[in-house]
């Protein structure tokens, strides 16, 4: 039997090429209330911005420089955690990234494990935020 050649539209979940081609949450937010920063061995980077509200994450977005596998989970990571409260955002795990993007290529994990990681980020650096505000008014790079 002939193996065909994989089709990226045809292939891919429709979440994951929502994911991997919107753009609409690739900003950054001037004095968030938590900012994370994580850049994986690959050299893909990805930046997580959390605005909190009565422990309740109200808007989430991210940056990232990197591959087309690293925008799907950046950008489905700020989608699973927007509305959740602060403690239900530390139980995202890559795997449910993985789970949610359906066809993320295996070899492609890691850019879940680093948006996930540039959430815990930013989501320690909220707590640190909520002890110190005066923080808050400092750059967040």
């Amino acid at each position: 039997m002939e193996k065909r050649e994989f089709d990226f539209f045809k292939d891919h979940s429709e979440r994951f090429l929502q994911m991997a081609l919107s753009a609409d949450r690739q900003e950054a937010i001037s004095r968030p209330d938590g900012y994370g920063k994580n850049i994986g061995d690959c050299g893909d980077t990805v930046e997580i911005f959390l605005k909190v509200r009565n422990g309740c994450i109200e808007h989430a977005s991210y940056r990232i420089e990197g591959c087309i596998n690293t925008n799907a989970c950046a950008n489905a990571v700020v989608h699973m955690v927007e509305g959740k409260s602060v403690a239900a955002a530390w139980k995202i795990t890559p795997d449910a990234v993985i789970e949610d993007l359906k066809t993320l290529p295996k070899e492609s994990s890691h850019c879940a494990e680093l948006a996930v990681g540039a959430l815990y980020r930013a989501l320690a650096n909220h707590v640190e935020l909520k002890k110190e505000p005066w923080k808050k008014g400092y750059p967040t790079r």
